[in-house]
């Protein structure tokens, strides 16, 4: 934008879609006009919009540093987080700001994500021992390459804007999901966890790996460069060799 308009934008209007439903069937748009500054977030806006404008509008806020991944809504369009979004991006506006896509709305920009924390119960994000191990046999010892190749995947901060980009979320909610398997991948290739075989059922699934038709939107609005979509395709990899394992092993075998 022309730095004459930009100096000229003192103020910018969001545009929200609202879902009280107590009082709307259906999500309606609303409009505010809030002050403009270079430094000013789409998550400041939003809570200007809470305290001085209209204290009835709802969306989940927390660290405001890209940590928490609570204010993750859809502006204008993209999947992104309020708190790393700035105003200046999106001039001259209107911005449209709308609750993360394919998820149930409960109000407002807060989506449901229960199905997700279900989720999580299923890929067992947490390191299973091979066997027990005393605490006087010392901590696990990792070289630098086996750090390096669960490390990446050990930032997602469970925003769920993968799934808000994910197609294939879109048309089939049962399917497990970009931020689920990336997760579980963190664990799988962790030197120190033996529990590869316990997740290696969600990842065979039917709504597992091979639901995913490798667009790989996931990974373009990832806010912490996580690659979910390399992790989903690894597990593909994963998973078509224990099919060949299983198919090759002699009958009666232990799978």
């Amino acid at each position: 934008m022309p730095e004459p308009a930009r100096a000229a934008a003192r103020s910018i209007t969001l545009e929200v879609l609202r879902y009280r439903p107590e009082i709307e069937a259906a999500p309606v748009w609303q409009s505010y006009v809030v002050p403009f500054s270079e430094d000013l977030s789409v998550l400041q806006a939003l809570q200007h919009v809470k305290d001085e404008l209209d204290g009835s509008l709802s969306f989940r806020w927390s660290c405001r540093m890209a940590i928490c991944g609570s204010c993750g809504m859809m502006i204008d369009g993209r999947p992104r987080l309020a708190c790393q979004t700035f105003l200046r991006e999106l001039l001259p506006g209107p911005v449209r700001l709308e609750a993360l896509a394919h998820w149930p709305i409960q109000r407002d920009l807060v989506i449901d994500a229960s199905g997700f924390i279900a989720g999580l119960e299923r890929i067992k994000p947490y390191l299973i021992p091979r066997q027990p191990r005393p605490l006087a046999a010392g901590e696990y010892r990792q070289s630098p390459h086996e750090l390096e190749l669960f490390e990446p995947y050990s930032a997602c901060i469970n925003c769920l804007l993968c799934y808000a980009a994910c197609p294939q979320f879109g048309l089939d909610p049962g399917f497990t999901g970009p931020g689920l398997l990336a997760l579980l991948h963190r664990y799988n290739a962790d030197s120190r966890d033996g529990g590869r075989a316990q997740r290696m059922a969600a990842v065979n699934a039917e709504h597992g790996v091979w639901s995913c038709t490798a667009v790989g939107y996931c990974s373009e609005v990832c806010p912490k460069a996580v690659d979910p979509a390399h992790a989903v395709n690894q597990n593909k990899v994963n998973s078509a060799i224990d099919y060949l394992r299983h198919l090759l092993a002699p009958r009666g075998a232990p799978p």
